[in-house]
């Protein structure tokens, strides 16, 4: 599809093209499983507020793992990407097959290194704002604001002595 997210003044969305019905038989691909990481590698994203959160995660999620063959592996990288929280201390077990998955998230439970996982965590960063050019909803808005709220007059005045160097 096309989108323009109402940048230029238009809202709207062209869908061009029906997708193509896909119809898979996990039985036919072969590809039901962890036992088959089939077409690909599927990332397992992992995080914990702390190290030792982490690693408890990292676990449970073993435990399940172990016991549920059962469970397909796009299936649960897919979960573990979209329904979960993240946090600052973070895992990604990237593997081909069962038994380097499993040994990934074994080494991430004990802080340990395998070639399969990669761990980290993240760093404050600065935050930066986008001004998309569309102005104020109506002349003066800005300085009305500036005016009547301290906490803006000063986010202001930092931003405009952080742009004049």
């Amino acid at each position: 599809g096309v989108s323009s997210f109402g940048i230029s003044g238009t809202n709207a969305h062209v869908v061009l093209e029906q997708p193509a019905a896909e119809i898979t038989d996990d039985k036919e691909t072969g590809t039901g499983g962890l036992a088959s990481l089939a077409p690909g590698v599927v990332p397992w994203v992992l995080s914990g507020k702390t190290e030792a959160a982490l690693h408890a995660q990292a676990a449970r999620l073993l435990a399940r793992v172990e016991a549920a063959p059962e469970l397909r592996a796009v299936d649960l990288g897919h979960s573990l990407a979209t329904q979960r929280s993240v946090f600052d201390h973070r895992a990604v077990v990237l593997a081909d097959d069962r038994d380097s998955a499993v040994r990934g998230l074994a080494a991430v439970c004990v802080g340990e290194s395998d070639p399969a996982s990669i761990v980290g965590a993240t760093e404050q960063g600065r935050t930066a704002f986008l001004f998309s050019g569309q102005g104020s909803q109506r002349l003066g808005m800005g300085r009305e604001l500036y005016g009547r709220f301290p906490v803006f007059a000063d986010a202001f005045d930092a931003v405009c002595a952080g742009l004049d160097g």
